[in-house]
Parts: structure tokens; C-alpha cells; sequence
């Protein structure tokens, strides 16, 4: 998926004054190709997450991560926390549940070029895309245009679809629960949204999640499934303004 997710959202916050950036990260619907030396572990894109708020000058940010996205911001939490002011998370991979099931077998079909060039084929139409083995676990409702803007590059490219592969090929579920266990040196607030209505990411999982932090909440989101940006929006961008409103606490 690519930073499109994130509009809706990302138009409800700019009405109430806050910024918000959502970059494409290198997973497959990117539009420029990393180069080849470029790290694509997750260790490897939390840096490059670190690098986008460096560049931009950010500081005390509220950093908000979904799906993958969600185990990228827990790999950023063990890299570096300097410019991170608040965390929020919603339904996403954590501890050794990297992919859940179904998607441990959907990513095996797509870990090498030739079979993700082939995989992907089924994706150009919307009933597959929308299906159980597109992307229809994810959401209640899916946007035809904005599902194929996430497949498009990895359609046209070669190069993007070996991004993706690397990235597949370099996620480790051992990895993941290893760092689960220094979540609790982050001592900044975290607030946990979790659609309770998600097949893959169970709400077993964000309650956990909530116990490993020193100092996180969670909010369950009765009918969302694990696009909680999709599905439930304008309660997103409420509970990301209100906890930007709350001053940030470290002890």
C-alpha cells in the first residue's frame, strides 16, 4: 500500500491544524525504485523512516503505524526514539505474528521476481483484488481506484517488484518478538486503536501489544478490521488530535 491510505485521515487532521505527512514506503507500491544496495530489511526502512524526519526537521512526532507499517514503527522504537514525542498504533503485525495468517502464505506465493510478476497478474482485476486474496480482509470497504494506485508500480516496474521481494525475503518473525521485548524502553505515551473486527490481527494481540508499552492505551473499534484508517476514520483522526493535544511525558 502507499501513502493514499492515509487520506482520508490525513484531510480530517489538516481541518483541525495538524500536519501530517505519509510517505510511500518501499514495499511494492512505490513509484521510484530504491537502489540496489539500498537495506529493505525492516531494521532497513525504520532507518529510512528516521532519515524522512531528519530531512524534514521534525521533532516531537507523533508517529502512526498500520499493518506492516505498525511493525516498521516498532523497529523505529529500537533504532532511535529522539524524534518520536507519541506513538500511535493500530491493527498491525507484532511479537512473532509477522505476517498473520492468511498472509503467511499469500507472502510466500510473492517472495522471488518471477513469482510476484505472476501473482500480481490476478490483482489488475477488482473482484480479486477485493477478494480474500487481494485485499478484502482488510477493510469493510474498498475503493477500486485507490487498490490499483497500490498495485500499479509493482504491475510496471521489475525494479519495484524486486524492492518488495527483498523486503519479503528480509522479514524474520524471531526478529520482530525480539525487539517486542525493549518495547518497554520506549518511555514516551502510546495509544493503541484496534478494530476488534479484524480476522488476521485478533484483538488478543492489541491488548498485548498495550502490555508491552510502559505507558499505552487502548481503544477498541468495534466493526473495524485492520485498515482502522478506512474503516473508522473520523474516530482515528479524533483520538490522534486529541493525544497530540496531551503533552508529551518521558520519564
Amino acid at each position: 500500500m502507499n501513502g493514499a491510505v492515509w487520506s482520508r485521515v490525513a484531510d480530517l487532521l489538516a481541518d483541525r491544524g495538524i500536519r501530517s505527512y505519509a510517505p510511500d514506503l518501499p514495499l511494492g507500491a512505490h513509484p521510484t525504485p530504491m537502489h540496489r544496495d539500498a537495506d529493505q530489511s525492516p531494521r532497513g526502512i525504520a532507518g529510512q523512516v528516521l532519515t524522512v524526519l531528519e530531512a524534514l526537521d521534525l521533532h516531537n512526532v507523533t508517529l502512526v503505524g498500520s499493518d506492516t507499517g505498525g511493525a516498521l514503527v516498532q523497529f523505529v522504537l529500537d533504532v532511535d526514539t529522539q524524534r518520536i514525542g507519541r506513538v500511535v498504533l493500530t491493527n498491525c503485525d507484532a511479537f512473532d505474528t509477522f505476517p498473520p495468517f492468511p498472509f503467511t502464505v499469500v507472502f510466500g506465493l510473492l517472495r522471488g521476481p518471477l513469482r510476484m510478476k505472476l501473482n500480481l497478474i490476478p490483482m489488475r482485476s477488482r473482484a480479486f483484488r477485493h477478494s480474500p486474496l487481494g485485499f478484502g480482509l482488510l477493510a469493510n470497504e474498498l475503493d477500486a481506484k485507490l487498490t490499483r494506485s497500490w498495485i500499479e508500480p509493482a504491475l510496471a516496474h521489475r525494479s519495484i517488484r524486486d524492492d518488495a521481494v527483498r523486503f519479503l525475503q528480509a522479514m524474520d518473525p524471531d526478529e520482530l518478538l525480539d525487539v517486542s521485548t525493549r518495547l518497554k524502553n520506549y518511555r514516551g505515551q502510546v495509544r493503541i486503536l484496534w478494530g476488534t473486527a479484524d480476522r488476521a490481527f485478533t484483538p488478543n494481540i492489541g491488548r498485548r501489544l498495550q502490555q508491552a508499552f510502559v505507558d499505552a492505551s487502548l481503544v477498541e473499534v468495534p466493526h473495524a478490521r485492520t485498515l482502522v484508517q478506512l474503516d473508522a476514520p473520523e474516530l482515528l483522526a479524533d483520538q490522534i488530535a486529541d493525544f497530540e493535544a496531551t503533552p508529551p511525558s518521558r520519564s
